[in-house]
């Protein structure tokens, strides 16, 4: 049996060599198994190449640039029946590599996380806001919606059979690819394992960006289940906001409560297209597996009736506009108190647009699903 150690690299010039040097080679083939290290250099600017291979690994250069590309990249050019994945900048205990895939080798498993919450995370290795706010929060996300049952779903460190990737098809490019693997891993019922591991300080400059990259996870987790980010804020906006606008109608409101009202409807209506859109793309794409509403959507015929809904609520708003526009004519364009009517002519004028422009959208999506299935 081959263990293939799958490292990306950029710009890991002083920490590479190390790194590669760290995985305990001597101790894997004395226990009948065959090593290869592969270095995914991706678009380096400094000596990392060279110095992966003076330390012994065979280097591959990535297409693309991206945390995700590299490891497809890698994937592609391992050829051992067990991946090992890890980062280049020393972070990641790789001399305990071969304790770390015992769960593969007994059978118990055909997928190892290594978890630094449970295990040692040295002083300085992870800032506070990761450590205690961004990654509990991520991984507590991501095991609601896809019942994962790990303690650190972005822990670098994993071990997973060859087979088991080809099974999983990964195709994310950027640092998203993290989440996409536990999560295909869970919905295809692939048995994980987790092993704690030493967390250290890495060596070198971060190419870590908080804000952005934790926003790429939950995008991407939007995209596989869009009703409770997306479906239920937009009931729950579009009931308040109906609830003030009637009140309004039947005189137990005043004024501030129609333009809240208003403005919650139009909030709300436009959560509930962003939904649509988010479960068109994701099934268009094979992200994910549409709800039975959203298919309705993804023909012709059901985006010409979306279309016609938007004339006609347009059509609506136009003709309370203009009933408007004539009283005010009616009083020399002075002073009016149909503000009532205004805002209705506004609100359904803004509806009718977004619906049309949502089935236009919609027509692109199925337009560019077409044109990838020739």
């Amino acid at each position: 049996m081959m263990i293939s150690i799958v490292i990306p690299a950029l710009n890991e010039e002083g920490i590479v060599g190390r790194t590669v040097k760290s995985v305990p080679v001597e101790k894997l083939e004395e226990n009948g198994l065959e090593v290869e290290i592969v270095v995914v250099d991706n678009a380096s600017t400094d000596n990392t190449a060279q110095e992966a291979r003076e330390a012994g690994a065979r280097v591959v250069f990535g297409e693309e640039r991206g945390y995700g590309n590299a490891y497809l990249k890698g994937f592609s050019e391992a050829k051992g029946d067990i991946i090992v994945m890890g980062d280049a900048d020393g972070t990641y205990p790789f001399e305990m590599t071969y304790e770390f895939i015992q769960p593969i080798l007994k059978g118990e498993a055909d997928f190892v996380m290594g978890s630094r919450l449970k295990g040692d995370i040295k002083k300085g290795a992870m800032p506070p806001l990761h450590r205690y706010i961004g990654n509990p929060f991520l991984t507590r996300m991501l095991n609601f919606l896809f019942k994962a049952g790990i303690s650190d779903a972005h822990c670098g460190m994993r071990a997973i059979k060859k087979e088991t990737i080809n099974i999983l098809g990964l195709k994310s490019p950027g640092m998203e690819f993290a989440s996409e693997m536990v999560i295909e891993a869970a919905r295809k019922n692939v048995k994980i394992a987790e092993i704690p591991i030493t967390y250290y300080p890495r060596g070198g400059e971060s190419k870590l960006s908080s804000f952005s990259d934790g926003w790429r996870h939950v995008r991407f987790m939007m995209l596989y289940r869009p009703t409770p980010f997306l479906l239920i804020p937009s009931v729950v906006i579009l009931v308040m906001g109906m609830a003030f606008f009637v009140g309004v109608l039947l005189r137990q409101y005043g004024m501030h409560s129609l333009i809240l009202g208003s403005l919650l409807l139009i909030i709300g209506y436009q959560i509930l297209l962003a939904w649509i859109h988010f479960g068109a793309f994701g099934s268009i794409y094979g992200i994910s597996k549409s709800s039975g509403t959203i298919k309705k959507f993804m023909n012709y015929h059901s985006l010409g009736r979306e279309l016609f809904i938007g004339l006609l609520l347009l059509a609506a708003g136009v003709t309370v506009g203009l009933k408007v526009f004539y009283s005010w004519i009616a009083v020399g364009f002075g002073s009016l108190s149909q503000i009532q009517f205004a805002v209705v002519a506004l609100i359904l004028s803004i509806l009718g647009i977004q619906t049309i422009f949502s089935g236009m959208f919609l027509s692109l999506l199925l337009l560019s699903s077409v044109e990838k299935s020739d």
